[in-house]
């Protein structure tokens, strides 16, 4: 059992630009994964909190976010939307301050599952050569996604904010049904669990749904939005999932559905400003918007990141 002064000596060294041990590593996934499972899929929240969109281990962007942009925990609570790992350079970082901070405060951080927290997608887009390269060996990427069978499906806030990574699903009307989901276990390749991760609003779509050129979830309009929100009570869905230059986009007429995203310059060439969602003691929308840290440009020892980038988009 790791103590509170063993998660401080983890996030000290994190904060120094360095990994932690690999055993220290398994112990820290092993005990956030024991405090997930205790948890719903659906995780009751309350307001306020902010909510904060994709990171793909930009990690010097994370600690602006926490250190200056949005506040520590426990005096800021958070709902992290997903896809914390792959395409940047520090996922192995940027996943372990994470669950440094479940570990020490379970009940302000709420960690969702991004389709990149996935076996199968950070074998191709960075994550499990960066565990690797850091590591020397695969056992610390095997710690990792063993956590991320655990990672909450969805958060709601005070009944009335529904939080998900991707989107909705033809297969789910109630949030009920999410409930029942069996989520220990690798993102399938369809069905509830896929569409929650995968699905991304279409704006301009006439009919409910259209499949996915993704190759997995569906495109959904706002149709489905307008009745997943009525029947289930909700002001708001909150989602990630796709890059959005101005940080956050709010779709279709009745903005009843909001992309928050959170990794500004994505993969250091983007240009994208960064955004995170303040929900407040009266459900009140917030959003803070944010650039690039000096060490996400140019990397702890300046070196270029943008010419570093072996894969894109």
């Amino acid at each position: 059992m790791l103590t509170p002064d063993d998660i401080d000596g983890f996030m000290v060294t994190l904060a120094n630009g360095e990994c932690i041990p690999e055993r220290s590593l398994k112990q820290l996934c092993r005990q956030v994964s024991d405090i997930l499972i205790e948890e719903s899929n659906v995780r009751p929240v309350r307001s306020p909190v902010t909510i904060v969109g994709d990171l793909h281990g930009q990690f010097f962007d994370l600690l602006n976010l926490l250190n200056v942009v949005g506040g520590s925990p426990p005096e800021t609570n958070y709902v992290f939307l997903g896809d914390f790992v792959d395409r940047g350079h520090n996922s192995i970082e940027t996943l372990s301050l994470l669950l440094c901070l479940k570990a020490k405060f379970p009940q302000c951080i709420t960690l969702l599952r991004g389709n990149h927290e996935s076996r199968q997608v950070t074998q191709v887009y960075g994550f499990y050569d960066e565990c690797l390269r850091k590591y020397g060996n695969a056992c610390a990427w095997r710690h990792c996604v063993e956590v991320f069978d655990c990672f909450n499906l969805s958060a709601i806030i005070d009944s009335k904010v529904f939080c998900v990574h991707g989107g909705l699903s033809p297969l789910v009307r109630t949030i009920d049904q999410i409930r029942t989901i069996n989520r220990f276990q690798e993102i399938p390749h369809e069905g509830a669990y896929c569409d929650l991760v995968w699905s991304d609003p279409e704006d301009l779509m006439t009919e409910p749904w259209q499949i996915s050129p993704r190759g997995a979830g569906y495109l959904f309009g706002s149709v489905v939005a307008d009745e997943f929100n009525e029947v289930n009570g909700l002001d708001l869905i909150a989602r990630a999932h796709q890059l959005i230059m101005e940080g956050k986009k709010y779709h279709f007429d009745k903005e009843n559905l909001v992309t928050v995203w959170s990794a500004p310059n994505y993969c250091y060439r983007c240009g994208n400003v960064a955004a995170i969602l303040r929900i407040g003691e009266n459900l009140e929308q917030d959003f803070t918007y944010f650039n690039e840290t000096e060490q996400s440009i140019h990397g702890p020892k300046g070196e270029e990141r943008s010419q570093l980038i072996p894969y894109f988009l």
